[in-house]
């Protein structure tokens, strides 16, 4: 379990360090930010809610608990990320522009497949404490 553990704050470190730099850019608005964005045909409104969007799922996914609010945020990330290629690809950019963000991508696989495991891993911890308490053990 230590070694998944482990494996999973190497990819949600990098998840959120990767995500959050250009979050932090979009939720501020900056000139550069605005201008690649709306070179993708979005309106410039658009950046500072996706930048909030992405820290606010960057925070979900790291703070413990709230299985079902991690869920939506990795599903949100996982839109924002192909969604973000598939405008690049329509917008003729070459490869070199879209394809690292498969790399983003499977570093969110990555986090999200590790927390799985993590989960599993001590839902069957516990249920084998609870089996192997001799308070709750009765025989007849």
């Amino acid at each position: 379990m230590k070694k998944i553990k482990i494996i999973y704050w190497i990819f949600t470190g990098l998840m959120a360090a990767g995500l959050g730099v250009g979050a932090i850019f979009n939720a501020i608005g900056t000139p550069e930010s605005v201008t690649y964005i709306t070179n993708l045909g979005y309106p410039a409104y658009i950046v500072p809610f996706l930048g909030v969007a992405k820290i606010l799922g960057i925070i979900a996914i790291l703070i413990p608990g709230y299985p079902r609010l991690k869920e939506w945020a990795y599903a949100g990330l996982v839109f924002d990320l192909v969604g973000a290629t598939y405008s690049h690809i329509m917008q003729g950019y070459p490869a070199a522009a879209w394809a690292p963000m498969f790399l983003f991508l499977a570093v969110v696989f990555g986090s999200y497949i590790c927390h799985h495991k993590l989960r599993r891993l001590k839902a069957q911890a516990e249920d084998k404490d609870w089996k192997a308490s001799p308070e709750e053990s009765f025989s007849y």
